[in-house]
C-alpha cells in the first residue's frame, strides 16, 4: 500500500487546458464504484490537479500472479456494473474536455452503442490516419464499411462504467492488488475494455477473463466480438502511432464483417 504522502507527480508544459483535470476526473469516477462496492476495481488516489500538473498517490509494485489477475477479473466487472448516464457520457460531475492519451476523446451522450461507437469512437480516428498517411483511402473504405454494420452488434446491455484506456501499461500490480492508472473513462460497452486487454495483453489474461464471467457473465460469443471492440483501440494507435496499425486496424475490420 502506498505510504500516505509519498507522491508521485506528473507534469506537462504543453498540456491543453483541462488535460490533467479530466484525468482526475475519470480517476474519481472509477473510484466511485468502489466506494458503492468495494469489491469493485481500486484506481491510484488523486492528491490534488492544476493546470498540467497532477499529484497522484505512489504505488509499490509487485509481480503478477494468476490469483491476482481473477480478482482483477472479478473486480473490473463490478466497476464496470456501476454503469454510466449513456453511451458516450464522460465521468458524472465532468463537462470538460476528455482524451485518450493526447488525443482528444469525444462525450456525446448515445442512447445507441452502435452510433456513439462509430461515429466518436472509430471514424474521427480514422480519419486522422488517413490524413496523416498512416492509412490509406482503400484500408479506410474496409473500415468504413464494418462500422456501417455495426448495428448488428447492438445489444440490451446498459452502458458501462468503463476505464477506456485498458491496457497493460494502464494496469499497475501491488502488494495490494491491481490497481487502474491513467484512464480515458466513458460510459460504452463492458467488451471493449475487455478488449483492449486482449489486444495489447496481459499477465494471465485467461485467469482475469474467468474471473470477469464468474462475477458477470459475459454474453454467447463475445470471444468472437473481440475484434469489433478493438476497432477503436487500433484506430487511435493508427493516428497516433503510425502505418504500423494500419494492417491490424483493417484485420479487425474485415473480422467484424465476417461475423454479420
Amino acid at each position: 500500500m502506498a505510504k500516505e504522502g509519498i507522491l508521485f507527480e506528473k507534469r506537462r508544459a504543453d498540456a491543453p487546458p483541462g488535460f490533467f483535470e479530466a484525468e482526475a476526473a475519470g480517476l474519481r469516477w472509477l473510484a466511485a464504484a468502489r466506494d458503492a462496492d468495494g469489491g469493485a476495481t481500486r484506481v491510484v488516489a488523486v492528491r490534488e490537479v492544476g493546470h498540467g500538473w497532477i499529484e497522484l498517490e505512489r504505488l509499490n509494485e509487485s509481480r503478477p500472479t494468476r490469483e491476482v489477475a481473477h480478482d482483477f477479473g472479478a473486480a473490473l466487472a463490478r466497476t464496470h456494473a456501476a454503469g454510466a448516464a449513456a453511451f458516450g457520457a464522460a465521468p458524472d460531475g465532468w463537462d470538460g474536455p476528455c482524451f485518450i492519451g493526447r488525443q482528444d476523446l469525444a462525450t456525446r451522450p448515445e442512447s445507441r452503442w452502435s452510433t456513439f461507437y462509430a461515429d466518436q469512437r472509430v471514424i474521427p480516428y480514422l480519419r486522422r490516419a488517413v490524413d496523416r498517411g498512416h492509412v490509406t483511402t482503400n484500408e479506410a473504405t474496409i473500415v468504413e464499411r464494418a462500422c456501417g454494420m455495426l448495428q448488428a452488434f447492438d445489444d440490451d446491455e446498459p452502458p458501462a462504467r468503463l476505464h477506456g484506456d485498458l491496457w497493460n501499461g494502464n494496469v499497475a500490480w501491488t502488494p495490494d492488488g491491481v490497481v487502474l492508472i491513467d484512464p480515458a473513462a466513458h460510459g460504452g460497452h463492458r467488451e471493449t475494455d475487455l478488449a483492449m486487454l486482449d489486444l495489447f495483453g496481459l499477465p494471465f489474461l485467461d485467469a482475469m477473463f474467468g474471473g470477469y464471467d464468474e462475477t458477470a457473465p459475459l454474453r454467447e460469443g463475445w470471444r468472437d466480438r473481440i475484434p469489433v471492440h478493438q476497432l477503436h483501440p487500433l484506430a487511435v494507435h493508427a493516428a497516433s502511432h503510425g502505418r504500423s496499425y494500419a494492417a491490424p486496424l483493417v484485420a479487425a475490420a474485415e473480422s467484424a464483417l465476417a461475423l454479420v
